[in-house]
């Protein structure tokens, strides 16, 4: 593992790091995080892929992980972003970079959760060949698991603008909810998960994206055991992707020998034999590569 920086269009920089393979280079893949995940939580699948000749690239969005300014490392009070711009600066510049790297071979995306729903909000999206989404849903929250559509009610209608007004940004660590979220990331994640169309503006009004655009083949893996994502949040989300030729993976817990996957356990290192393998499998076929 290397760590760099990435610069984006206005300015800011970005932690990063990038898996190399010691064998012949097969792909390169660009693995934008989850809401509130690090992108430590990610190495040991990227080393894995770096392994297979999968070169790889991981980030923190501003204002998350060890992409937190130093003076904002106690608090994120004060620290003015929002999901969007994490989208349209940081992701994207994070593809740029990720082209620049490696540019001979194709770049294929693998967005856990809100890394395969921002996709069609990159400026730059034309440049990718390939997209796994894991685990990746719209997030509405009357469509949510039946288990967490029983509580999360209570944390976009109530805790989230308490919590978020009383200390000036989203206190996620302490509340055992998501992790610290910037003021302006909660407000708006909060707004597009209390609506069934989920990209909205402040006014509530539909966003304009650029989804429809993506042309490039889709794996959709989900869970039957996901706490966050129903399968209707997955099927809502990558109906966004009207364009796309999509290949849906449903997977049973009981499908890999599993006990249990859930919405974080893709990445677990017992799913190297199997649910890895999968994602390795379908990002090396020949007939992927044809496709773009």
């Amino acid at each position: 593992m290397e760590l760099f920086q990435i610069q984006t269009a206005d300015g800011t920089l970005l932690a990063a790091s990038r898996f190399m393979p010691q064998t012949a280079l097969k792909a390169v893949v660009l693995l934008p995080s989850a809401m509130g995940v690090p992108q430590s939580f990610y190495t040991p699948f990227a080393e894995f892929l770096a392994e297979n000749g999968i070169a790889v690239v991981c980030f923190d969005y501003r204002g998350m992980g060890a992409s937190i300014p130093a003076k904002f490392r106690h608090s994120l009070r004060g620290f003015d972003t929002s999901v969007t711009q994490w989208a349209e600066q940081d992701y994207n510049a994070a593809l740029l970079a990720t082209k620049a790297w490696q540019s001979e071979v194709p770049l294929i995306v693998v967005g856990h959760s809100l890394g395969g729903q921002l996709l069609g909000m990159l400026p730059d999206a034309n440049l990718i060949d390939a997209v796994i989404t894991i685990a990746s849903g719209s997030g509405y929250w009357r469509e949510n698991a039946p288990q967490l559509k029983r509580i999360v009610w209570l944390m976009w209608y109530f805790v989230v603008p308490l919590a978020t007004r009383l200390c000036g940004y989203f206190p996620g660590k302490r509340l055992r909810m998501v992790g610290d979220l910037p003021k302006g990331v909660i407000y708006q994640w909060a707004r597009w998960c209390k609506h069934p169309a989920y990209f909205v503006d402040e006014n509530g009004a539909a966003m304009q994206t650029g989804h429809a655009a993506i042309r490039r083949p889709i794996l959709s893996m989900s869970f039957t055991d996901d706490e966050l994502m129903s399968l209707r949040n997955i099927e809502s989300m990558h109906s966004f992707y009207s364009n796309a030729v999509i290949e849906r993976r449903h997977i049973h817990p009981s499908e890999v020998d599993a006990k249990r996957i859930g919405h974080f356990g893709f990445f677990r290192t017992q799913f190297r034999n199997s649910l890895w393998l999968q994602a390795l499998h379908w990002m090396t076929n020949p007939a992927l590569k044809r496709s773009i």
